[in-house]
């Protein structure tokens, strides 16, 4: 299976090109793919998928586009390729291993092109890379701002690795192929200055002088005419080494040009960093010199080079890499952010050892130790290393940290260092080590996000998150070497069990070099148990700090957490869902909402926490295992379910006002502390049960294997406004689920409630003999539990069921029964239900008169026809009606109740509705204008 952006948005397979549908399917699928492997909220999808404003059933539509895709992928065996597309609360994130997609195959081959010394090797790769586009990215999606941005970043990453290829050529020196790659280019770019100055050179070099000269000139008259704008350097370079010899130097003008026209190869942070206003060799013994009785015992003093060793088995981080080049530039001060055990120090030392060179004064070091367990080290005493190595005598160096503070300040203004501060916990110990100079630079490691430093030094953030399958296995390779390559899958599987993160791969990798004789599929067998995972990925550091691994480093984490906060991480053990809000979290912690907020807050600084979408907050599988490993609350899953009950009865209210609730609450419910909460109207309430619905699979799921069935079959069931919309959506397991668990709990009632329900879903599944095996169970068991409303609205599902297979006697009988049971019971919506099915059922069998009696009674029942099931049920009287008119000789009337139909079920976005009142009319041969 492959997935394509670079050209048309398409998805091949062995067989061919999967049918992705409308140009709004292609779109969320190109966002999706543009960000693989990652949650994307559902408003940026909205945003992507429509050019101007959205309609207000955004959200519903790209739920759809959503389903579609997916549906696609199931009945393409797309997760045999490793292709998930899940839902993470209010967003989805497609799962596929990197190779699937061309972008990131391009990316690859450009990577491995660039590091190649030789041209002649670069050159096939750069045009292989080239070769996987087929036309202009993200073709076939929609025009909106976000995709239409994102085609072209990926059109100037082409445009670059072109300019790539063309320079290889030169340096071939076939500037005869690089001409031709470049003036095919220039075509469609014509005011692209650093393609057409390299094309400029080469019809040059090509022996084009002429041709050379046309270029430019044309060129320089389009800019002029178009923009209004003289050439820039690069061109004017290009342009000077036509008409001169050598430059200065010796250097030829054509260098000068090549040299101007040369991307930096460092995002434009190395003109910065090699600023030349210190004179050559000036460097910390020429500021001593001017720091006056400092000065006098300086001598000749050589830069300092502090940095631990290069680490080994470093793969990956390009991203990151090039981040922390960004963040260096811009701000002179990054700060490396991420959980424990993630890599941070790994990359912050590569970087510095690959970046020194650009710091002609030196490298300074130091490890702070914030989250061993003793103190660390104080800023006092790595202010004294460093002075030392700048060059004064430790008789010199002041005693106190505010005075030494001052002198490092002074020593450091006029300097280019480089300086590595790893392992910080607060902002003030990084404070006093951050050199003065405006040419220094200064990278941050931290457990935390220091955002004091982020305010008040305007540092740059370089988040780092665990590694990707890829990466991850390659880093198992880096350590075992042959045995990954002859159990690929294993490795794989490996990677996923440590859950990208590189200290648990160094640990497993420790692991498979201690015991030779066992398989990469041994070892996976035994992390896969989840008692055992955590003890496995650590290791013995005998005459060392003693146990190193995933738990020794995630328990000095919480060490160091505030209160409140290490309250909330040992409840998160028994967290059965995917991710939780705020409000989740007070029900966990036994506390008001601000204080639950203000501890995900706290989670979030220490990256034991990820807050993914703004409110929603998930954690790493193996941060996960940990703390389970905690003793949480006793009766911190019962006050989560009870917050999940209280909430979706509140939803339910919300979303449909006129029914009656499903169900109350268990005698046994605890209240969360703020109360149920409040739902501004419909689609607020369906937002929370899209948004939470995977925490309520698993909520029923937990309840279940705790014994508190009464919970469970509640959670299941009161999920039916949202599952009334989305009937399609594989509801079955979690229904039947209810099912058994409301007969576990002797409760007939919640078992007629839940047989119902999912026999309706079965239906809609056209699954009918499952459908009626509920189905027929559930009247009795309601009649038993004396709920009328309850057995009408089970005869009702029946009815439903056994029309499938044709109107009968016996489905007559059952709908007269449910009218009767609730006519005049107060309970509106179960009798409008009932009402419309016996009028559509009279209409079938061919008794008009008695299907009109009936849907004028329904009509005639008060209820909020505006929102909610009211109007749809409504809409479905009237259209009933309308025919039943029809049937009667009555057109007139007939045809204003199925105007009056039509319009009702618009008002409510109920499209069958609006089908059923055309498809009347078309049955009765009525044009389309008269009615519109």
């Amino acid at each position: 299976m492959e997935f394509r952006l670079l050209g048309t948005v398409s998805v091949l397979k062995e067989s061919g090109e999967l049918p992705l549908g409308p140009a709004k399917r292609r779109s969320v699928l190109a966002v999706l793919l543009l960000r693989a492997n990652s949650a994307v909220p559902v408003g940026r999808l909205i945003e992507a998928v429509w050019e101007e404003r959205p309609p207000a059933r955004a959200r519903t539509v790209v739920q759809g586009h959503v389903s579609r895709l997916r549906a696609l992928f199931d009945e393409h065996a797309a997760a045999e390729y490793g292709v998930e597309l899940a839902t993470r609360g209010t967003a989805y994130e497609l799962r596929l291993p990197e190779p699937l997609l061309d972008v990131h195959r391009f990316e690859e081959l450009v990577r491995r092109a660039r590091g190649h010394k030789h041209p002649a090797d670069a050159v096939p790769v750069f045009r292989e890379a080239l070769g996987l586009w087929r036309g202009p990215a993200l073709t076939g999606t929609v025009t909106s701002e976000p995709l239409t941005a994102a085609a072209e970043a990926l059109e100037e990453t082409r445009l670059g690795v072109v300019e790539n290829l063309a320079a290889a050529y030169g340096r071939l020196g076939d500037h005869v192929a690089a001409a031709t790659l470049l003036r095919a280019e220039s075509v469609a770019h014509p005011l692209r200055e650093s393609l057409v100055a390299a094309l400029v050179l080469a019809l040059y070099r090509a022996g084009r002088q002429s041709d050379a000269m046309e270029c430019y000139h044309r060129t320089r008259a389009q800019l002029a005419e178009e923009l209004g704008v003289d050439p820039g350097p690069a061109l004017r370079a290009a342009y000077q080494a036509l008409l001169r010899g050598t430059g200065p130097n010796g250097q030829t003008p054509e260098a000068q040009a090549v040299a101007a026209c040369r991307p930096d190869a460092h995002g434009g942070a190395v003109a910065l960093l090699n600023d030349p206003g210190t004179p050559p060799g000036e460097g910390a013994e020429a500021v001593l010199a001017a720091e006056g009785s400092v000065a006098e015992e300086s001598v000749a003093f050589p830069a300092p080079d502090l940095l631990p060793r290069t680490p080994r088995g470093f793969v990956g981080r390009a991203p990151e890499l090039a981040a922390l080049d960004a963040a260096v530039a811009s701000a002179r001060i990054a700060v490396v952010t991420g959980p424990a055990g993630v890599g941070k120090t790994a990359l912050a030392l590569h970087w510095a050892h690959e970046r020194a060179a650009a710091y002609p004064d030196g490298v300074l070091y130091a490890d702070l130790r914030g989250f061993s367990p003793d103190e660390g080290v104080e800023p006092g005493d790595v202010l004294r290393e460093f002075l030392a190595a700048l060059g004064v005598p430790p008789c010199r160096v002041p005693e106190s940290v505010t005075a030494a503070a001052a002198l490092y300040r002074s020593l450091t203004e006029k300097l280019a260092l480089l300086v590595v501060l790893d392992n910080v916990r607060g902002a003030d110990r990084a404070r006093p080590l951050l050199p003065a100079g405006s040419r220094s630079a200064t990278v941050v490691t931290s457990r935390l996000r220091l955002g004091g430093l982020v305010v008040t030094e305007l540092a740059r953030p370089v988040p780092v998150d665990v590694l990707g399958p890829d990466a991850s296995t390659a880093v198992l390779a880096a350590a075992v070497g042959p045995r990954v390559d002859a159990e690929p899958s294993a490795a794989r599987r490996l990677a996923a069990l440590c859950d990208g993160l590189p200290l648990a791969l160094r640990v497993t990798a420790a692991q498979l070099a201690a015991r030779p004789g066992w398989r990469l599929a041994d070892l996976a067998v035994e992390l896969a148990d989840e008692q055992r995972r955590l003890s496995l990925l650590s290791v013995d550091d005998s005459g060392g700090s003693g146990s190193q691994g995933v738990a020794a480093a995630l328990h000095l984490t919480v060490e160091g957490l505030p209160e409140e906060a290490a309250r909330l991480f040992r409840q998160l053990g028994v967290l059965p869902g995917p991710d939780l809000d705020r409000a989740a979290a007070a029900a966990l912690m036994d506390r008001m909402p601000t204080v639950a907020a203000e501890a995900l807050d706290r989670l979030c600084d220490a990256h034991l926490l990820t807050e993914y979408a703004p409110g929603r907050h998930t954690l790493h599988d193996l941060v996960r295992l940990y703390s389970r490993g905690l003793d949480a609350d006793e009766d911190a899953l019962l006050r989560l379910l009870d917050h999940y009950t209280v909430t979706a009865l509140a939803a339910t209210r919300a979303a449909e006002p006129d029914d009656r609730a499903c169900c109350s609450l268990p005698s046994n419910a605890r209240m969360p502390r703020a109360g149920a909460p409040l739902f501004a109207g419909r689609d607020a309430a369906l937002l929370w049960y899209a948004a939470e619905r995977d925490n309520l699979a698993a909520a029923v799921a937990a309840a279940r294997a705790a014994g508190h069935h009464d919970r469970a079959w509640r959670l299941g069931i009161l999920q039916w406004p949202y599952i009334l919309w989305n009937a399609h959506d594989g509801w079955t397991p979690l229904l039947e689920d209810a099912v058994d668990s409301a007969a576990r709990a002797a409760d007939p009632d919640g078992e007629s409630r839940a047989r119902a329900l999912v026999g309706w879903v079965l239906t809609q599944e056209n699954r009918l003999q499952e459908a009626l095996g509920h189905l027929r169970l559930a009247p009795a068991l309601a009649a038993r539990a004396g709920d009328v409303s309850s057995e009408a609205t089970a005869l009702v599902n029946l009815t439903v069921a056994l029309d499938r297979f044709g109107v009968s006697e016996e489905s007559l009988a059952h709908t007269a029964r449910a009218v009767a049971l609730v006519r005049g019971s107060g309970d509106v919506m179960t009798e409008l239900l009932a009402l419309e099915h016996r009028a559509r059922q009279l209409i079938t069998v061919g008794d008009p008169a008695g299907a009109l009696a009936c849907a004028r009674e329904g009509l005639a029942l008060d209820g909020d026809t505006v929102n909610g099931l009211v109007g749809i049920r409504h809409s479905m009287l009237t259209a009933t009606a309308g025919a039943a008119l029809m049937s009667l000789g009555k057109t007139t009337a007939g045809m204003a109740a199925l105007t009056r139909a039509r319009q009702l079920a618009s008002a409510h976005g109920y499209k069958e509705g609006v089908q059923r009142a055309e498809a009347a009319f078309r049955q009765l041969g009525i044009a389309t204008a008269t009615w519109r």
